[in-house]
């Protein structure tokens, strides 16, 4: 996206047939501008732009503005700080930075880490932590700014945490060795530094949408009597805007009008591999981009020393020059010196060479970007705080590897860069001016000015005004009384046969927790696009969709009971038709009690193929950041939900789930079981502070529900119980049929057949989560390796070698979590393959899982325990309905 940049009337200028009736209207604009005020001026210049269109003129420039800053110098103001002191504290971060990363390749050769990310942003984060970042003004979090950091810049932050001393020298030595205890992580990552990093960010394009998400939350906790004062800072890069998700927030925010949120993109202009828009200019497509989301952007593309050259070219030829130069381009004059860029830019143009003259090659190299001058960041920091009605973007030029020479500045190599030789690591000192000796060089050594030092005193005096350091993590939230079971649930354990299905009962459920006094307000009801699909309707009249502008209509169902409300402290989320959005929302929520020092109970019930399959990425990182939550997969299983076919039909999303270290997962068929499970887990989260989340399976099938004995509870939740017994006198033969989800009701039925046809006695066991089985099956087992001893609770259930049949409506691989727990044998079934349309019932035939397929299943368990004739499956198979030839799987 490069253009020639029609700027001002004049020779040479394309396009322009009469410059004296175009310098007329110029001088009109500025006569407005002068007598008037900008107001004024914008007010012309957009009825200008309204008529145009009424009389059919296409505008044919692109919408981005010229490729120069956006606040002129005039706009500028004072620098506030100490800019001597800025730049000596920022050019003491980029050492330790440097040293941490090479001394720990040096020492081991393969731990990897990054450079020239935090040395291009270095002045970026500063002038944030200088000026800007909020910590806690005398401990009240609610006052605490969100910070989301560029990932790869991370041995920046923990170097600044070095100078405040809240990280030791050996913690900074053991950087990428985390396994003793001490060593700090990678990247941003909670689950390992729960009293640091806030937020994950090392996966590109999840850092936006969170910041995005986080800023509407902290809305959403506003207009719901929580009054914050923060503001969401993230620091991304510009190569990281690729990434769909990255942009996914946009048009919400400026919808919402998030003025508590900025963005800081580090245009470096590079990636991994080479340039990010290496024939145009990201940082035009990026303006425009976020322009046309109704973002504000504020540009900082040339550092101080181009003023003069600005204030200098009175045609414009510079600028013009600058907007047809590619990003490739600008890659190339930035890894060269003052000479280079003089014969291959300046002295292209004769006109750019009589600008510059009057310079020496040594001034042509210190002509600087945007993003490494400490007064054009601070005055675009200042006006995104300003910035009211709408969210900022500041797109902020810099060079990657900046200070690293010819080791890795704008170099193609530069993210590669871990190692640098002892001519490269004296050539940055003295470039930087570092109190470090020769041999301190060499050694690496990092460095700490002293305590009663100019620095460390204007360090400590910045932050201390700011409230205090960071990035810091909470881990621990005051406690939520949960309501008792009965309360919540009593209808679903005493349900005595009533036809229902587990997700009405789930948000009865949560309609019970609404109404208590002290969880209720607490309680963040989350849906993408289908409150009426899973009965939720009434909650839109009973607590309202959140909108932080009302309701200015007049919806087409008012005189209805379940008329689509919004309101201003609404509690319900309606995210409309984006999972990851929805997704993200919950995230928010789920994480306020470290964020926020405010519990949460976040509920998102959603389509459950359209979760785990869907938001994978984002569901790990809710987990990295500790997240406390319920997630609801709504119309789960592959059978369940008839006639939508392949797309819509789960039967993975619990594989998924058990993937991840501190997602519980759950699969209950029956109410009662579902009642006992979802207190539990709100028992876990809010009483107990459990860095936990929990994803369960409901199901839109209606059917009757039996009553849950009390003494049933906790097998319940370790995983599994013994739902029945079919004795049969003078039986053939005995199984054990495990069943989850709606297949349990298939396999009670498959030990009625067993019994009435065959002679076959039966145990029923009802599993609510072969993951917790597992789980428990997996620390037994490693106590027994270091002699602790014990037994599991799949070993406590199915004593003895009776063979063991498992059916569900998940694949395979679901069931076989706890195959090497099981002592007897184990078959399992499941619903391999792709979804279909059809009935529920042909559907289970389809997939093997009904109930003629446990029994056909059990039956050859015994003929392969020598306990019945082969002769007995043929007459099964006559029996009961046809298999087909090829596996579902196949077809």
């Amino acid at each position: 996206m490069v253009a020639m940049m029609n700027l001002v009337p004049g020779d040479g200028v394309p396009g322009d047939s009469d410059p004296g009736e175009t310098a007329e209207w110029l001088e009109a604009l500025e006569s407005t501008l002068a007598h008037c005020g900008p107001a004024r001026a914008r007010f012309l210049l957009e009825q200008l732009e309204a008529h145009a269109r009424e009389l059919g003129l296409e505008r044919g420039a692109q919408p981005y503005s010229a490729y120069r800053n956006t606040l002129s110098l005039e706009h500028q103001g004072a620098y506030p700080g100490d800019l001597e002191l800025d730049e000596r504290i920022t050019s003491i971060l980029r050492w330790n930075a440097l040293a941490m990363v090479v001394r720990a390749n040096h020492a081991y050769g393969d731990l990897g880490g990054h450079i020239a990310s935090y040395a291009s942003a270095a002045e970026i984060f500063e002038v944030g932590f200088q000026h800007f970042f909020r910590g806690e003004e005398g401990g009240e979090q609610r006052t605490a700014d969100l910070v989301f950091f560029q990932p790869h810049s991370a041995p920046g932050i923990y170097a600044r945490a070095f100078l405040e001393g809240r990280l030791s020298e050996a913690q900074l030595a053991s950087y990428r060795q985390e396994v003793a205890g001490d060593g700090l992580c990678s990247y941003p990552h909670p689950w390992l530094m729960p009293d640091f990093w806030q937020f994950p960010t090392g996966s590109m394009g999840i850092g936006p949408l969170n910041a995005v998400y986080q800023a509407r939350f902290m809305r959403y906790l506003q207009h719901r009597a929580w009054p914050y004062r923060a503001h969401v800072w993230g620091v991304f890069g510009d190569g990281e805007m690729d990434e769909p998700e990255s942009i996914a927030g946009l048009t919400l925010a400026a919808r919402k009008q998030l003025d508590n949120l900025t963005f800081i993109v580090n245009c470096n202009l590079q990636r991994l591999d080479g340039p990010v828009r290496g024939n145009g200019q990201i940082i035009q497509e990026l303006e425009s981009l976020f322009s046309g989301a109704g973002w504000n952007v504020i540009k900082v593309l040339w550092g101080s020393e181009w003023d003069a050259l600005f204030a200098r070219d009175s045609e414009h030829v510079l600028l013009r020059q600058l907007a047809a130069t590619p990003d490739g381009q600008f890659q190339t004059l930035g890894a060269n010196d003052g000479a280079y860029n003089l014969e291959h830019f300046f002295n292209q143009h004769p006109a750019l060479q009589r600008l510059v003259e009057h310079m020496s090659s040594a001034e042509i190299n210190a002509l600087n970007a945007g993003g490494h001058d400490f007064r054009k960041l601070y005055a675009a920091f200042a006006a995104a705080k300003a910035c009211k009605g709408r969210p900022t973007v500041i797109l902020a030029k810099t060079k990657k590897g900046y200070g690293m020479s010819a080791a890795g500045e704008s170099r193609m190599t530069a993210h590669q860069a871990k190692k640098l030789d002892v001519q490269a690591l004296l050539a940055f000192r003295d470039r930087f001016h570092l109190p470090l000796s020769d041999a301190q060089v060499e050694q690496l050594q990092f460095y700490r000015p002293d305590e009663n030092s100019r620095e460390m005193r204007y360090l400590r005096e910045r932050r201390n005004g700011l409230g205090g350091s960071l990035p810091s993590r909470r881990p621990q939230a005051r406690t939520l009384p949960v309501p008792a079971l009965e309360v919540m649930g009593g209808f679903a354990l005493h349900a005595e046969g009533k036809e229902m299905s587990t997700t009405m009962a789930a948000v009865r459920m949560l309609g019970a927790w609404l109404k208590a006094p002290e969880l209720g307000p607490r309680v963040v009801p989350i849906v993408a696009d289908e409150a009426r699909t899973f009965g939720m309707a009434s909650l839109f009249r009973q607590i309202g969709i959140y909108s932080p502008h009302g309701q200015r209509y007049e919806p087409e169902d008012a005189s209805s009971l379940l008329s689509y409300r919004e309101s201003r402290d609404g509690q319900l989320l309606e995210e409309g038709i984006t999972e990851a959005g929805a997704l993200s929302s919950w995230v928010a929520a789920a994480t306020s009690y470290a964020v926020h020092g405010e519990p949460m109970l976040p509920v998102y019930i959603y389509y459950s193929m359209f979760g785990f399959q869907r938001v994978g990425d984002l569901i790990w990182a809710a987990a990295d950041q500790r997240a406390r939550g319920l997630l609801l997969g709504a119309t789960a299983g592959r059978t369940t939900l008839g006639g939508e076919g392949l797309q819509h039909q789960d039967g993975s999303s619990l594989v998924m789930a058990a993937m991840v270290p501190n997602c519980r997962a759950w699969e209950p068929c029956f109410a009662g079981r579902l009642a006992v499970i979802l207190e539990h887990a709100a028992r876990r989260m809010l009483v107990e502070q459990c860095d936990e989340f929990h994803y369960v399976a409901v199901m839109n099938e209606s059917y009757p529900h039996p009553s849950l004995p009390p003494e049933a509870h906790a097998a319940v939740l370790r995983g599994m119980y013994r739902f029945a017994e079919q004795p049969v006198e003078h039986a053939l033969g005995r199984v054990r049929l495990l069943g989850s989800g709606a297949i349990l009701r298939e396999v009670i039925a498959a030990s009625e057949l067993l019994a009435a046809d065959w002679g076959i006695a039966s145990e029923v066991f009802s599993v609510t989560s072969f993951s917790e089985l597992a789980r428990d099956a997996r620390d037994v087992q490693r106590g027994q390796r270091l002699g602790l001893g014990g037994s599991s609770h799949v070993a406590q259930c199915l004593v003895g070698d009776a063979p063991v049949i498992a059916a569900t409506d998940y694949v395979r691989a679901w069931p076989q979590l706890i195959a090497e727990y099981v002592p007897a044998p184990y078959v399992t079934l499941g619903t391999d393959g792709f979804g279909r349309s059809d009935t529920r019932q042909r559907l289970r035939q389809f997939f093997e899982v009904d109930r003629f397929s446990v029994v056909l299943a059990s039956l050859q368990a015994l003929v392969d325990d020598g306990l019945l004739e082969v002769d007995v499956m043929a007459q099964a198979r006559a029996r009961y309905p046809a298999l087909d030839a090829a596996g579902p799987w196949y077809r």
